[in-house]
């Protein structure tokens, strides 16, 4: 139980963007959702397309509950998506503001 108050201390109000990219194929949404929930991981947005055959998505999402520490779940992610053929990328919502603010 301490590892979990550790885990929700670290990622108190922190949100991220997530984003996929690979060959689209079933099932990718639903696999990258599931281990999100499985970490309590809460979507709050999420945009997705198909580009030229290629799977593409990006969700804003709230890590405030997690029971895992931030820099752990980018890791985690990518381990459930591997057999899909995907790429996943976490980054602090914060972080990715300011390296995209002109």
């Amino acid at each position: 139980m301490l590892a979990f108050h550790r885990a929700v201390w670290y990622n108190h109000g922190m949100k991220a963007v997530v984003s996929v990219i690979g060959k689209d194929r079933t099932g990718i949404i639903a696999a990258v959702a599931t281990a999100l929930a499985e970490r309590k991981i809460n979507i709050e947005d999420i945009s997705q397309t198909i580009m030229q055959k290629n799977f593409v998505m990006i969700m804003l999402v709230d890590t405030s509950q997690s029971t895992v520490p931030f820099d752990k779940i980018g890791a985690e992610l990518q381990a459930a998506a591997d057999n899909l053929g995907v790429t996943v990328h976490v980054q602090n919502e914060a972080l990715f503001d300011a390296m995209h603010r002109i």
